[in-house]
C-alpha cells in the first residue's frame, strides 16, 4: 500500500467521527476561518456572474455547505458546488449531510471536471495530505477558468514559531491526538496531523510552488496564532 493509499484508508476510518472531532479539536474556531475564505474569494469575483465552484479533498463536505451558505448572504448566484474526494467513508457522510449537492470519488490529481469549467477550486486541510501536489496544483490550473481562483486553507509549517506559535505546536503534538484518538478510537490518525504539518511547506515555498503552478498570488493570511493559513491565487 502507497503512502497515498494509507492516508485515504485512514479517513475512511475516522470518517463517521470526523466532523465531531473537528469541532471539539478546533474549538469551532475553524468555522470563522472557513466563512472568511468564502467572502474573501468571493469580493476577488466578478459581479453578477453565476459561478462553478469545486471542492477539492471535500471531506464530508463542511467547505462545500459554507460555500453555499456564504454566497446566499453576499447575494452570489452559484450554479454547482461540486465535491471531489478519494475517500468513499467521508464522501458518504458529505452525502447525507448535503443530498441536494454533488460528490465525485477521485483523487486531487485526477479530477473529473472538464478543462476551463470551473470559477472557484478550493482545497481546505487537504493539500497536505497530496503527495502529488505539483501534479494537483497543475489539474487545478487545468480546470479552472483564465482568472479564475484557487482557495487553500492548510495548516502551513512555521519554521520561526512566535511564543504563540510555540503554544500551537505543543497543542498539536501533545493535546491535540490525544483528543481525536479518544474521539475516534484511532490515536494514529490523529498523531498524523501534526506529524504532517512539520513535514509541510511552509507559506513562502507553496506560494512559490502556486506561482510556478501558473497562478498569481493575490491574498495571504495567517490566522490564530498562525495555526491555520489562507491563500488565494488566480490563474493567469
Amino acid at each position: 500500500m502507497t503512502k497515498q493509499e494509507k492516508i485515504v484508508s485512514m479517513f475512511n476510518d475516522i470518517a463517521p467521527t470526523y466532523d465531531r472531532a473537528n469541532r471539539v479539536l478546533s474549538m469551532g474556531v475553524d468555522t470563522i476561518w472557513r466563512k472568511k475564505a468564502c467572502n474573501l474569494a468571493f469580493g476577488y469575483c466578478p459581479k453578477g456572474q453565476s459561478l462553478s465552484i469545486v471542492d477539492v479533498a471535500c471531506g464530508t463536505g463542511d467547505m462545500m455547505g459554507y460555500w453555499g451558505r456564504v454566497a446566499h448572504e453576499n447575494g452570489v448566484t452559484v450554479e454547482n458546488i461540486v465535491g471531489v474526494d478519494p475517500s468513499e467513508g467521508m464522501v458518504s457522510v458529505g452525502r447525507e449531510k448535503f443530498p441536494h449537492l454533488s460528490f465525485h470519488i477521485a483523487p486531487a490529481t485526477e479530477l473529473p471536471q472538464g478543462a476551463d469549467s470551473a470559477d472557484i477550486v478550493s482545497i481546505s486541510y487537504g493539500i497536505r495530505n497530496v503527495m502529488e501536489r505539483q501534479a494537483a496544483l497543475g489539474e487545478f490550473h487545468r480546470v479552472l477558468k483564465t482568472g479564475g481562483l484557487v482557495v487553500i486553507l492548510e495548516f502551513m509549517k512555521n519554521e520561526n514559531p512566535s511564543p504563540l506559535g510555540k503554544i500551537r505546536d505543543w497543542y498539536m503534538n501533545n493535546v491535540l491526538p490525544r483528543i481525536g484518538g479518544m474521539i475516534s478510537n484511532n490515536y494514529e490518525a490523529y498523531r498524523y496531523l501534526p506529524d504532517s504539518i512539520e513535514g509541510f511547506l511552509t507559506v513562502a515555498k507553496m506560494r512559490a510552488e502556486l506561482e510556478a503552478a501558473g497562478f498569481e498570488m493575490l491574498y495571504t493570511q495567517s490566522f490564530s496564532m498562525d495555526i491555520s493559513t489562507l491563500m488565494i491565487a488566480r490563474k493567469k
